[in-house]
């Protein structure tokens, strides 16, 4: 269900402390790729999720990336998700996060989709903010059914099912 997956939650690396990540108690604490589009104002562009304009937003290929103040940012994450018929996700922040005015918002995942998660990053502070690649961003919660869905996402045939890298907004 998670490539690549991490059996146990993992708090340090060579390189010493590390935002954790991996199988939690009742969860599973998602990674940061490192590929962000990060918003911008350069181009004056609208935000318009019917007509978005991906001239919005800089690349940036980095370990580290460093969101403007009151900006925003897209990531993806590490691992590939694989979600079965009968479970939906629903995915939070992670306090560590949280507690420094960024905010993690993900979608849910819903039954039978499968991707990389295209994460959202809101730095809510008047302060330029950090998000670090390959460390824990967000837990996923596993929400199991007793019986599977009507109908899947893959069903419906999802406009993001099989995504990969940071997929922008699709109408």
């Amino acid at each position: 269900m998670i490539e690549p997956f991490e059996p146990e939650q993992v708090r340090a690396n060579a390189s010493g402390r590390i935002i954790s990540y991996g199988t939690s108690s009742y969860g599973y604490d998602i990674r940061c790729a490192p590929e962000f589009k990060v918003f911008t104002n350069i181009n004056s562009a609208v935000v318009d999720p019917k007509d978005f304009s991906s001239a919005s937003f800089v690349d940036i290929n980095a370990d580290v990336c460093i969101i403007p103040p009151n900006s925003f940012a897209l990531a993806r994450t590490v691992e590939y998700f694989r979600i079965p018929r009968n479970v939906l996700t629903i995915c939070l922040g992670k306090s560590t996060y949280a507690r420094c005015g960024i905010i993690v918002n993900v979608t849910p995942l819903e039954p039978e989709w499968e991707g990389h998660v295209t994460l959202e990053f809101s730095n809510t502070t008047p302060l330029p903010a950090r998000i670090y690649a390959n460390e824990g961003v967000a837990q996923v919660i596993f929400l199991e059914s007793d019986q599977p869905c009507a109908t899947s996402y893959r069903d419906r045939a999802g406009k993001y099912q099989g995504q990969t890298g940071v997929t922008l907004p699709k109408t």
